[in-house]
């Protein structure tokens, strides 16, 4: 995966994750094959800052029924990337 858009595929808006944007924490979905170094350069590529940290989350699809048919929900990653103190801040997140 050299296209850091195809690693980072969606920002994680909730509650949580905008309580730790004032700590410079940003919560995204990225690809389930992506290291913690490939969404490191992903973020610094297309935002523009400079990363601290990145802490990985990986949670299984849920079972889901419909009368007597059951599926699952997609499987998928996510990552928390602490910006350094000297970073600005990610410019995406500003107006919500």
């Amino acid at each position: 995966m050299t296209n850091p858009h195809d690693i980072i595929i969606k920002p994680v808006v909730t509650e949580k994750s905008m309580a730790e944007m004032t700590e410079k924490k940003y919560t995204f979905v990225v690809a389930k094959n992506a290291n913690k170094t490939e969404i490191k350069k992903a973020v610094e590529k297309v935002f523009g800052v400079t990363v601290d940290n990145v802490n990985t989350l990986n949670y299984d699809g849920k079972v889901k029924r419909m009368g007597k048919h059951e599926g699952r929900t997609a499987s998928f990653k996510k990552a928390v990337v602490k910006l350094a103190a000297d970073s600005k801040d990610i410019e995406f997140f500003q107006g919500m």
